[in-house]
């Protein structure tokens, strides 16, 4: 019986730290990957930088639009200043898709306080702009990009997932699970806003006990088995 081929995953804003990270992991348990950025450039060097430590093409580099519209789950990872900039430049092709923002809205300097936007959630917002028509998922805002590249390393921290669509959800989480992290289904979209905020918190941990990625366990649970 021959298994269903994989989703390929653009990820836009991929040439950054936590992008290409997520990029890395990916590509690395047999996910097709492109890398979006908003220079096609940017793009294509950090695939190749990827698929040089993976041994073989596994990652692609486009500008952001011509990513989104080759792939079926899209993954947002820019700053929060540039989430509605990046949305508006590429939400043609987002009809009918999966699409994962991992937003924080931290505002520079005082990224370890939280300053939530005054309609609540970054994310949700997201969801009101593209419709209905777009499976809009929250996800991966409290995992440390620190160690994403290091495949030795065990990343203790757990990811929430919002959505307002379970099975985008369960998608979601399953591709967590594909590289090494726990996921939870943490309930409707608005939710989100206790990830985003977390994110904050998370940042003043790190900053009081000068540890690199502290993180957040959900704990008295089974591990989790997504419906995929």
């Amino acid at each position: 019986m021959q298994t269903a081929p994989r989703p390929v995953i653009a990820i836009l804003g991929g040439s950054g730290k936590e992008g290409s990270g997520l990029a890395f992991r990916w590509a690395h348990a047999g996910y097709p990957v492109i890398i979006g950025s908003r220079s096609a450039d940017k793009a294509l060097q950090a695939a190749k930088e990827i698929n040089e430590t993976l041994g073989r093409e596994a990652v692609q580099g486009r500008d952001n639009p011509s990513a989104a519209a080759a792939a079926s789950i899209v993954v947002l990872t820019v700053p929060y200043a540039a989430q509605r900039q990046t949305v508006e430049e590429v939400r043609h092709a987002l009809p009918g898709k999966i699409f994962v923002d991992v937003t924080v809205p931290l505002v520079p300097p005082k990224v370890s306080r939280v300053q939530l936007p005054s309609a609540g959630s970054a994310v949700e917002a997201i969801q009101k702009l593209l419709g209905d028509q777009v499976k809009v998922v929250s996800a991966f805002q409290n995992i440390s990009a620190h160690h994403l590249k290091n495949l030795d390393h065990v990343i203790e921290c757990d990811v929430l997932v919002c959505s307002d669509d379970r099975e985008a959800a369960d998608t979601v989480i399953g591709l967590a699970s594909d590289i090494g992290l726990g996921a939870w289904n943490a309930g409707v979209l608005a939710n989100s806003v206790a990830a985003e905020a977390l994110t904050s918190v998370l940042i003043a941990i790190n900053q009081r006990y000068k540890v690199p990625a502290a993180g957040i366990r959900i704990t008295g649970m089974p591990i989790p088995k997504p419906s995929r």
